[in-house]
């Protein structure tokens, strides 16, 4: 990878159970690519919350921005108007289309048979329980990354996954997707469907669900064919 400065942003959008580290790995990738990169903050409270934050994130970036997003963010990348975003990256991410939910397209196939069981605490907020890092969403992790996840996780609010979205932004810009062949969160036939439906770039390897965290390389990689389109190198 080039370290001469690239003429476009990448911001990095986190999925649920997660926070802007968890894009550690990749976030290094890039820079060593001379890319300027940002991790967007979102709070994980509703959909448009984190929408929101991540406009204000956007505010932040000059130039063209390449915007990738991880598992629920990809409802949130999708959803901003920014100008300023010309290609999308999905990572093994969501992709609903105009009026479905989060959840209706997480739902849409059977679940794969360790998947954990979900379901809102008193204050509608889901957790992921401990264990389900090593079963499910990162099962290619290290002893040391399960045991960060785990203790970092964030809990994602149930409104940010029954809201009906509105036009999404894949229908308008080029779009990427890496689909993961060994997710255990989404299954890799939903993957295909929406990574089909958006006519993605879609780019098929044997990862797990977190492969910002278990297969960075592979990430960056993607995101940087992203890159390359928008500034034409």
């Amino acid at each position: 990878m080039s370290s001469q400065k690239v003429d476009a942003s990448v911001v990095l959008a986190h999925g649920a159970w997660a926070d802007g580290s968890s894009w550690s790995k990749v976030v290094g990738l890039l820079k060593a690519a001379g890319v300027t990169v940002v991790a967007a903050p979102l709070p994980l409270t509703s959909l448009a919350d984190d929408v929101a934050a991540l406009d204000r994130t956007l505010e932040r970036v000059d130039g063209p921005v390449v915007l990738a997003g991880h598992a629920y963010a990809g409802a949130v990348i999708g959803s901003t108007h920014s100008p300023k975003v010309r290609a999308l990256a999905y990572i093994a991410a969501l992709a609903p289309a105009e009026g479905e939910t989060v959840a209706d397209v997480f739902y849409r196939n059977t679940p794969h048979p360790q998947a954990p069981q979900l379901a809102p605490d008193a204050h509608g907020l889901i957790w992921l329980p401990d264990s389900a890092f090593a079963t499910a969403f990162a099962q290619n992790a290290s002893a040391e990354e399960l045991a960060v996840l785990a203790a970092a996780q964030r809990p994602i609010a149930a409104p940010c996954i029954g809201a009906p979205v509105g036009r999404q932004r894949w229908q308008d810009v080029p779009s990427w997707y890496l689909v993961a062949q060994d997710d255990r969160m989404i299954v890799a036939d939903t993957q295909v469907f929406m990574a089909q439906r958006m006519r993605a770039e879609i780019r098929t390897h044997a990862v797990d669900h977190t492969p910002l965290v278990t297969a960075p390389e592979v990430v960056a990689q993607i995101i940087l064919e992203a890159v390359a389109q928008v500034t034409n190198r």
